[in-house]
């Protein structure tokens, strides 16, 4: 099996459209407070990021915490990934790097911590691709897996106003209750799966798209932030991602 609902000319297009790319990422960077607490709990020393292409948070994790890290990716854009690194002090002899398909590679190493941010849902098969995270970490070890939300407010702008980029991803995937039954399937400990984060909803290649999209978005993303200030809940229908965490 291979990356089904995308392929290598998909994600060329994808990321030589995007700008802005090489930043320098913050110490407060998404899920970085869950990402602590794992580390600080269970003493980590390493971890791979798998389809994490540019590396995000395998450079959060080096950067922050001191672990060996490596990313691995279905496609790597090597200009872009040296934009990446150059923008935090880093060079690709502090971070290895992987290129290959998930399903037909053989993991030489086994890591403390293996997370996959925005992978699954491209994938058909989720307990499929949640089972070869297995094949990287070591007993005891870490899973950590999050993805958007696409089944409340944020799917409803997508599906209005980038259809193309929806059609992209797996919606049957993102059911907390689903993963975590998949999860304790495949043997996993101590497993939770969850709704995260208060409210946010976005575009892809937001530039480009029509000004009535853009705008139908901001004010939905302020009605939203504002309802979810005063009323601070993590919901299906609110909140933009989910996480999925467990133990081998």
């Amino acid at each position: 099996m291979s990356n089904e609902l995308t392929d290598k000319a998909f994600w060329a297009g994808y990321w030589e459209s995007k700008k802005d790319l090489a930043f320098n990422v913050p110490a407060n960077y998404t899920f970085h407070k869950l990402l602590k607490n794992i580390i600080d709990t269970n003493k980590s020393a390493s971890a791979i990021e798998l389809g994490g292409f540019p590396g995000y948070f395998a450079i959060f994790l080096k950067k922050y915490f001191g672990l060996k890290t490596t990313l691995f990716d279905f496609y790597v854009h090597p200009k872009v990934l040296k934009e990446v690194l150059d923008a935090n002090q880093l060079t690709d002899q502090d971070i290895a790097v992987i290129e290959g398909d998930l399903f037909k590679y053989q993991p030489e190493t086994e890591y403390d911590l293996v997370l996959s941010c925005g992978l699954i849902e491209h994938f058909n098969d989720t307990k499929g691709i949640i089972e070869k995270h297995l094949s990287f970490l070591k007993p005891g070890g870490t899973l950590f897996i999050t993805l958007p939300n696409f089944t409340g407010v944020n799917g409803w702008v997508q599906r209005n106003y980038d259809l193309n980029n929806y059609e992209k991803h797996n919606i049957s995937s993102m059911d907390p209750a689903l993963l975590a039954g998949y999860c304790k399937e495949l043997g996993l400990k101590n497993v939770e799966a969850y709704y995260y984060g208060k409210f946010s909803v976005w575009l892809e290649d937001k530039a480009n798209k029509p000004a009535l999209a853009k705008a139908i978005t901001k004010l939905v993303w302020v009605a939203g932030k504002v309802f979810t200030k005063i009323i601070p809940v993590e919901s299906k229908l609110l909140s933009p991602y989910i996480v999925v965490t467990a133990t081998k």
